[in-house]
């Protein structure tokens, strides 16, 4: 048993914030069905789930959970970007996984702060975050370039997660046995199709913005949600993706309990994080 700070506590960390990212979509995706169905949910994103959790009983303390729980999976995503603790490699693709860990956990990282602020009743400020860093970036000298090149990012992402629906085994990681992957499997399939469709799209709207020079065009999930709301037969479109999402919640609940995590030891940790700050330098 290793002592607070070591492997035992990175893997406690990382189940928790898989276990809270999982809970926060669970929630996205049921408030779509339901605005789907017309029974009065709404499309919204991650901060919209935080709000309407917020609303519930005991709002305050679950919305602090979760807000601690995003912490962890930040912290887990940028261990895991560091260290390469799923040994991904440095070829290509593995170094642009562990790039968009290392996003992810400055993703995850704004969504526990937003969390917490709204725990503790500090609300959000006015404005739409997406489209002022997107303002902000391209007011600099390639900004547009940049931004393009992050909504392109996003596209590949998006056809990563679908090729995993497709023709990956989501259930690689998990220490599950062939009975229980027939039932996991699928699951995850579903949700890591929904997830690849949401990247298409919120990609898109980037590149688009880019094209354009207009912050306005980015959206998030919620605008990705509403837009396939209003194709022909909308309603069953944004009810499959948002159920697809509901189930790549549930697959993070299944992830929490059952992902093989190999936690690097803190030390390592530093050190890896010592060499790669001087590779910057």
């Amino acid at each position: 048993m290793k002592s607070f700070g070591g492997r035992n506590t990175l893997e406690r960390l990382a189940r928790y914030g898989y276990g809270a990212r999982g809970l926060v979509y669970c929630v996205v995706g049921a408030l779509a069905v339901l605005a789907a169905l017309g029974a009065g949910g709404q499309t919204g994103d991650s901060k919209g789930a935080l709000r309407a959790v917020l609303g519930g009983p005991f709002g305050p303390v679950v919305v602090g959970a979760i807000a601690v729980g995003l912490l962890a999976f930040a912290i887990w995503r940028l261990v895991e970007g560091i260290t390469d603790a799923d040994r991904r490699g440095t070829g290509p693709k593995g170094l642009a996984v562990r790039g968009a860990h290392l996003i992810s956990a400055g993703i995850y990282g704004g969504l526990a702060l937003t969390a917490a602020s709204l725990s503790l009743g500090l609300g959000l400020k006015g404005g739409d975050g997406m489209q002022d860093w997107s303002a902000w970036l391209m007011a600099k000298p390639l900004g547009r370039w940049l931004l393009a090149l992050i909504g392109l990012g996003i596209v590949a992402g998006g056809f990563g997660f679908l090729g995993k629906a497709v023709g990956g085994d989501v259930t690689e990681r998990l220490a599950l046995s062939q009975g229980q992957c027939r039932w996991a499997r699928p699951v995850g399939r579903f949700g890591y199709a929904a997830r690849g469709i949401a990247f298409l799209i919120i990609g898109g709207f980037l590149v688009v913005a880019a094209w354009y020079q207009r912050s306005s065009e980015v959206k998030g999930l919620g605008e990705a949600f509403r837009l396939l709301r209003q194709q022909q037969y909308g309603w069953i479109l944004l009810a499959v993706v948002a159920a697809g999402h509901v189930a790549f919640g549930a697959f993070g609940l299944i992830q929490a309990r059952y992902r093989r995590i190999d936690a690097p030891d803190i030390d390592d940790t530093d050190d890896a994080a010592a060499k790669a700050f001087r590779a910057l330098r």
